[in-house]
Order: C-alpha cells, then structure tokens, then sequence
C-alpha cells in the first residue's frame, strides 16, 4: 500500500473538458421527510483522463435493499427509496461510454454511506482522499457501522488546497466529516463550478448553523469560505444533496463544458 501527500504539482495533466453528474439513487430521511439525490461526478479531460467522484451506496443496497438498510441498521436514520443496478457506478459510467476500468483516479469527498460504496472496486486506481479521513481506522460508513476496510491501493492524501489540474482544484474543507474535500472547476463554456459535496448538503443548512455536523463550528467557517469563494468567481454550486435542485441538474450522458 502506497501512501503520499498530494504536492502543489498536481496529479492530473489536461484541462477537465466535461463534467458529468452521476445519479446514485434516491433516500428520504425519516426526521424530516426529505428527499435526496445521491451524487456522484465524471471529469473528462482534453487528455482523455478519467477522474470519478464518489461512488454512492454499496453494492449490496442494488441486490436487496431491505437486507442491506437491516443489516447497516440504516432504518434508523432514513430509507433508500430509489436504488437499482442502474444507479450504481458501472452502469452510470456506462451512459458517459465510459468502463470502470477507464477510471485514472478516485476522489472520495468524505467516507460516509452514500460516498464511498464502491471504494474498493476500482483495484488499480489511485484513491484522493483526505488525510484526516485516510488516518482513521477504518471509513466512517454511518453511524456506529463501520464494516468497511480500507483496500490496498495507492492513497493520494490532501492536506491543504492544491490544484489537482489545470482548471481543477481541491478544496479541503472539514466540517461535516473530519476530511471533507469540495472540488472547483473551471469549463470552458459552462463557466465555474464548485461541487460542495456535505460541505454545503443545500442552501438551508447555513441557517441552519450545519446542525448535526461532525464539527459544527469548522463546518459554518468552511460553508461561509465556499460560499465566498462561489461569489468572487461567479461559480455555480452544485451542492451535496439539495432536494429543489436535484430534479433539475443535468445528468449523465448530458454534460456541462
């Protein structure tokens, strides 16, 4: 297992042509009867590289989702009311034409549930990943579950910001997971994009003060950096599980440029 701390050089060599918006599936959480999109996100470069983010629920909740929310005890907090083998990384990826064997580097935002699933199903792809997240003993997954390792791969670790590419850079922004990263992009005819991930879950969560965050006080400094940031770029946000603009984003096999 190959461990390093990701350098101001970057990782990737083209400029990120498409972004692709993943649909992981649909989960309603029982407190307050909120519908959310699970996401996950294709770059494309001018180069031909193949960067993936996030990889949605584990395998198992395609199989027999009763049996998986059992067994991960997931009852307790909500229900995954849309999930299918269409919804998984393999036949999402699919609709871009792309194979998980196309995939030149995994990024995974933060490891809860609905992140990092398939985590250990692209064998020889280099995993970015927070260190603050890689340090722990295992992924966070939910709750007190905690049945995943971490596999054997090669672990880009971020401990700052970095620009991971020409128009891509990295944005570690703890708050709502101990390594939380949220990545900006800059396309050529779409314009800036922030993906926030749980940074920022939807607009309410700022009122909101990050309620429930695993460090509420980090997450209300990073959510205000984010927001910041987005307004001196002129960015359009595409946040972590936002119910009014989940039916709205273009997904995969379209794409923003």
């Amino acid at each position: 297992m190959r461990e390093s701390i990701v350098g101001p050089a970057g990782f990737i060599k083209g400029q990120v042509q498409q972004l692709h918006v993943l649909d992981y599936g649909l989960f309603k959480v029982h407190a307050n009867g909120r519908v959310i999109g699970i996401c996950g996100f294709l770059l494309v470069t001018d180069l031909g590289e193949r960067i993936l983010i996030d990889t949605g629920f584990p395998q198992k909740y395609a199989d027999d989702v009763v049996a998986a929310s059992k067994e991960d005890r997931l009852g307790g907090f909500g229900e995954v009311l849309a999930l299918s083998a269409e919804n998984m990384p393999k036949a999402q990826l699919a609709k871009s034409g792309v194979q998980l064997g196309d995939i030149d580097l995994l990024i995974i935002t933060h490891t809860h549930i609905d992140h990092v699933g398939g985590l250990c199903d692209f064998p020889d792809v280099p995993i970015l990943i927070a260190k603050a997240e890689r340090d722990l003993d295992k992924p966070l997954y939910w709750g007190k579950v905690q049945p995943m390792d971490w596999p054997e791969r090669e672990y880009l670790q971020v401990v700052e910001d970095f620009d991971l590419g020409p128009n891509l850079r990295v944005l570690l922004v703890p708050g709502h997971a101990p390594g939380q990263l949220a990545l900006f992009v800059d396309l050529a005819q779409s314009g800036p994009m922030l993906l926030v991930s749980d940074a920022i879950s939807r607009p309410d969560e700022i009122v909101e003060a990050f309620a429930g965050s695993w460090d509420e006080a980090l997450a209300i400094k990073n959510g205000a950096r984010l927001i910041f940031l987005a307004q001196e770029r002129g960015a359009q946000i595409i946040y972590g599980h936002c119910p009014a603009q989940w039916p709205k984003l273009r997904k995969t096999p379209e794409f923003f440029d």
